[in-house]
């Protein structure tokens, strides 16, 4: 079984687990630094991990949900993951959560899944193949302007007073899970994403390789690109978008220093 065909059948029984644990009542409490995480997490993450290293032990693991081994950085290729993206949306019964799992090689994602199990739908892409949602190729927006733009992000972020211009009317919604949004914008269904804060690799590594094979753009605020698998898999931001929106959005938010 190919890197791709074994990440798929394992989300497909992740989000199965994830399902019916919460259907059956979650046990929730705060991680240190407060955010919350359930027993579901963490058997999703059990799963995974029996799963996946039994048939690739050799490949390194990083988790939200695992202690980090710095083992993994010796290894050829690592599988980057989140049990369950989008926690918050998952424990209030919304549907906009993720089982996100990638496998990385030198740094960069070489085939990812992002499977939504209370949507059914399942996005995919390996790194010389399309991009797909439940099998069939998917493509970004081809919006050329911000105006009217479908943005996913903090509506209070876009509003705040201190912009240097003032961004223009758009439609702005929010999604709990990171890999989701960026799958949304990698199939077009909105166009553009951003997140000013700091983000996980395992929020992202998935979903950046679906979003590349898509054709969309992807970086950080200052317009870098991500790597993988580092000693702090730490990245300061977020932008993701179609290719004529990208440049627009990079020369408001690229002078901004974080943190």
């Amino acid at each position: 079984m190919n890197d791709l065909d074994l990440i798929l059948q394992a989300a497909q029984e992740a989000g199965e687990l994830a399902l019916a644990a919460r259907e059956e009542g979650l046990k929730i409490w705060s991680k240190e630094g407060g955010s919350p995480v359930t027993d579901a997490d963490l058997a999703v993450d059990t799963l995974l991990k029996t799963q996946l290293t039994a048939e690739r032990p050799d490949y390194g693991w990083l988790s939200e949900e695992t202690a980090d081994d710095p083992a993994r950085l010796t290894t050829r290729r690592q599988f980057v993951v989140d049990p369950i993206d989008g926690t918050v949306a998952f424990m209030k019964n919304k549907p906009w959560f993720a089982v996100s799992i990638a496998v990385v090689e030198n740094g960069q994602p070489i085939a990812g899944v992002v499977h939504a199990p209370a949507l059914n739908e399942t996005y995919a892409a390996t790194v010389d193949g399309p991009a797909t949602l439940n099998g069939q190729p998917i493509a970004p927006s081809a919006t050329a302007e911000l105006f009217g733009a479908a943005m996913l992000g903090d509506a209070k972020m876009f509003a705040h007073p201190a912009w240097r211009e003032p961004w223009p009317e758009m439609r702005i919604e929010s999604r709990n899970s990171i890999a989701y949004r960026m799958c949304l914008v990698a199939a077009g269904t909105f166009d553009a994403a951003i997140a000013l804060s700091p983000k996980s690799e395992w929020d992202l590594a998935a979903a950046d390789l679906i979003c590349r094979r898509a054709g969309a753009w992807l970086s950080d605020h200052k317009g870098r690109d991500f790597a993988y698998n580092r000693p702090v898999p730490l990245v300061p931001s977020l932008v993701c978008a179609n290719k004529a929106l990208a440049p627009l959005i990079l020369s408001r938010v690229g002078h901004i220093e974080l943190p």
